[in-house]
């Protein structure tokens, strides 16, 4: 597939949505258009590196360097020294190395990854649990969307992204499995995984930040998946628990995301602060 246009739209306050691991900017669609919705916001949602409709790779040993270096040029292309940075995941990850090159004017972290020292039996969990799903992504590469349509399958296809059963709606959940099995980087990031450490130096962030965390996360499950986390950032980062959420909340209650994204924003974003 040709990269894809990604998602940009909406004036006001930059800000930057970035998507989880095998996913695309599809998943802030939602969210992107209340936000550009309110008048208040400029919301650009790209798709990184190697993943489904995003720039392909330029090198097998992809690492998180590589996809902050391209976020930073599109940042750069848009005229945005700093943005209101959101990321789910993955997209946490990317969003808190950007915030210590000192392009955030917020950071919202939504079930982060990375959290984790070099050696970590959360790093290798997390690491399995992809790993066990690739034979599952096969299938779903060899029959496509209409996967969904077999038995049981749609309910195994929520459980890593959703919090209650019913789970994202069916046009959300086949453009998941399209990214999915689309995604070039999916070994890359996981051998980068295994070989390099997870964030470091988080108790440095000065940017104001919120890390959400969610209850039914399942991939980055609480308490395990968070500790790291809320050991090492700073006492001015809030924290904010959606305990009936899974690991891709803005499928779930985009209505709700929105607000906490927005919500945050105002509170520590200037009156006269100027764009870019």
């Amino acid at each position: 597939m040709a990269p894809r246009e990604p998602i940009h739209t909406g004036s006001g306050e930059p800000v930057l949505l970035l998507h989880p691991f095998l996913c695309s900017q599809n998943v802030w669609r939602a969210v992107a258009a209340q936000l550009s919705a309110t008048g208040r916001f400029e919301v650009f949602a790209p798709t990184m590196l190697g993943h489904h409709g995003g720039p392909p790779s330029p090198t097998w040993l992809l690492h998180t360097e590589m996809l902050v270096d391209d976020i930073e040029r599109r940042m750069d292309q848009l005229g945005w020294q700093t943005a209101h940075l959101v990321g789910n995941s993955l997209g946490g990850w990317v969003a808190f190395e950007l915030e210590r090159r000192g392009r955030a004017r917020t950071l919202t972290a939504i079930a982060p990854a990375g959290g984790w020292p070099h050696h970590s039996l959360s790093k290798y969990e997390t690491v399995l649990k992809f790993v066990a799903g690739g034979p599952a992504l096969v299938a779903a590469r060899l029959l496509g969307p209409r996967i969904l349509d077999l038995p049981l399958a749609r309910r195994l296809a929520t459980l890593p992204v959703s919090g209650p059963a019913d789970g994202p709606s069916d046009e959300d959940l086949r453009a998941l499995v399209e990214d999915a099995t689309h995604c070039s980087a999916y070994l890359q990031l996981l051998v980068k995984t295994l070989r390099l450490p997870g964030l470091l130096e988080l108790a440095g962030l000065g940017a104001p930040t919120q890390l959400v965390l969610c209850g039914r996360d399942r991939v980055f499950p609480t308490p395990r998946g968070n500790r790291y986390f809320l050991r090492h950032l700073p006492e001015h980062a809030e924290v904010v628990r959606l305990p009936e959420l899974g690991h891709i909340p803005m499928l779930e209650a985009p209505d709700r995301i929105s607000a906490l994204i927005g919500e945050f924003i105002e509170r520590h974003a200037g009156p006269q602060r100027a764009i870019g």
